[in-house]
Order: C-alpha cells, then sequence, then structure tokens
C-alpha cells in the first residue's frame, strides 16, 4: 500500500520548480523548523500518508508483538549496529557502502546537507501532526537500544522515523548521482531503517511511512532547478570515486 501511495505522491507533484515556503536564518540550529528548497503544502501529511492505527487497536499490539519476536531473534552484533546507526544521524551513514568519507567530497555533502534538512523537516511536519506514541513508551516492557529511557525524549514522534527518513532521502539521492552503485546503496538505506525497529524505536510502519517522505523528497530536491548546479558538482565529485 505504501507504495502505491508513494507513485501516486511522486506523480501529483510532477510540476514545475517549487517556491521556497522560508529562507534559512544565518545562525539556524542543525535542524531547523524551516524549507529552503521544498514546498510544504505538498507535504501535507493527511495527503501523502494514512494515519497510524491507533495505540489500542490489535493492529498496533501485532506490531509490538512483531517488534518483540524482532528483537529477541537478533544477533548481538545486528543490535550493536542498530545502537551504533542510533547515535550517528547523518549523510555519513553511507561512508562505508561508498568507501569514501562523504565530509571530503564538499560539493557532494553541501547537497547531502541539503537533503538531509530539507526531508527531516517534512518529517517533523508529519511527527507533528500524527502524534504517534513510540513502541518503548507504548510497551516498557520493549527493549530499547539506547538504554534506558530519557523521560525527556518526545514520547510521541514516532510516525514517521527520522533517522528512516534521513536514510532513504540521502540513500535516493546517492542511487540517483551514483546509478552503476544503487543496489548496495539502497540495501544499505533499508538496512540504517530497519535498525529503528531493532533498536525498538519505531515501528515497521513508521519506517514506511519514512520510505515514502524520503523518497519524494529527494526526488523533488534533485529535479530542483535551484539545485542544478550542486547537483551536477556533486556527481562529478561521487563519479571519481
Amino acid at each position: 500500500m505504501m507504495k502505491a501511495i508513494l507513485s501516486a505522491a511522486l506523480l501529483a507533484v510532477a510540476m514545475p520548480a517549487m517556491v521556497p515556503t522560508a529562507a534559512l536564518a544565518q545562525n539556524a540550529p542543525a535542524k531547523p523548523k524551516t524549507l529552503q528548497y521544498l514546498d510544504a503544502t505538498l507535504f501535507q501529511p493527511v495527503l501523502i500518508l494514512p494515519a497510524p492505527v491507533a495505540r489500542d487497536m490489535p493492529a498496533n499490539a501485532r506490531e509490538l508483538a512483531m517488534l518483540h519476536q524482532l528483537i529477541a531473534g537478533a544477533s548481538p552484533q545486528r543490535l550493536k549496529q542498530a545502537y551504533q546507526d542510533a547515535i550517528h544521524e547523518d549523510p555519513a551513514v553511507f561512508n562505508e557502502t561508498l568507501g569514501v568519507d562523504l565530509k571530503k567530497l564538499p560539493a557532494t555533502w553541501e547537497l547531502l546537507e541539503i537533503v538531509n534538512h530539507e526531508s527531516a523537516v517534512v518529517a517533523s511536519i508529519a511527527k507533528d501532526h500524527f502524534h504517534r506514541m513510540r513502541p518503548y513508551s507504548a510497551d516498557a516492557s520493549l527493549p530499547f537500544c539506547e538504554g534506558k529511557v530519557d523521560p525527556a525524549k518526545p514520547a510521541y514522534r514516532s510516525y514517521p522515523s527520522g533517522h528512516s527518513t534521513l536514510g532513504y532521502a540521502v540513500g535516493v539521492a546517492l542511487a540517483r548521482l551514483l546509478p552503476a552503485k544503487a543496489d548496495r546503496i539502497m540495501d544499505r538505506a533499508q538496512d540504517y531503517a530497519m535498525s529503528r525497529e531493532y533498536c525498538g524505536a519505531h515501528y515497521a510502519s513508521d519506517i514506511q511511512a519514512s520510505e515514502v517522505i524520503g523518497t519524494l523528497a529527494a526526488t523533488l530536491l534533485l529535479n530542483d532547478p535551484r539545485l542544478a548546479d550542486k547537483v551536477a558538482a556533486a556527481r562529478v565529485e561521487l563519479n571519481r570515486i
């Protein structure tokens, strides 16, 4: 169902370049809630995502049971990877896949940071709208890879996953810039997203929603004429590795 929604969303926004909703402040924080390139009206949550199931519905209980089963059957190595993925949330999570430090490719890193920022903002819009409780908050017996849950950590920002949105958005961007390595890149994007389930931080449907938002955001950004020069410069750098 999510694939059909994604296809419909991509078709719905196949239009001329969008007007930015807001400019970034010069000294903005790492993830400001403003968009420089994407049009927020194209990311209205109810238009691109189905609502998550309510906490008291049987479907939610089934998702929790699946998380318990997944984590219980995971190897120590996979759980360790889930933790490492949890504490690393930037485009460098693709370094090992590509065999290069992306931060040392200035044009590429600049473009990927834009993709990361823009996709994070639209994911946050959906999180605020759907207000879904995180699985480890809904079920205190669920193991959480980061250890004790910080009471200050927002409990109602589960849908979609921010980490997974990053993985899919940056992954799609890299796959389009490096089509010869697309399979490996998208495998890493999927595996990075799955770490959120192994971590106990997100439901499977949170991850599916992130794929929709991340793919849509990356597709629009790479086709935005205002970013054409940055895309071309990144492609030149990446094709040298």
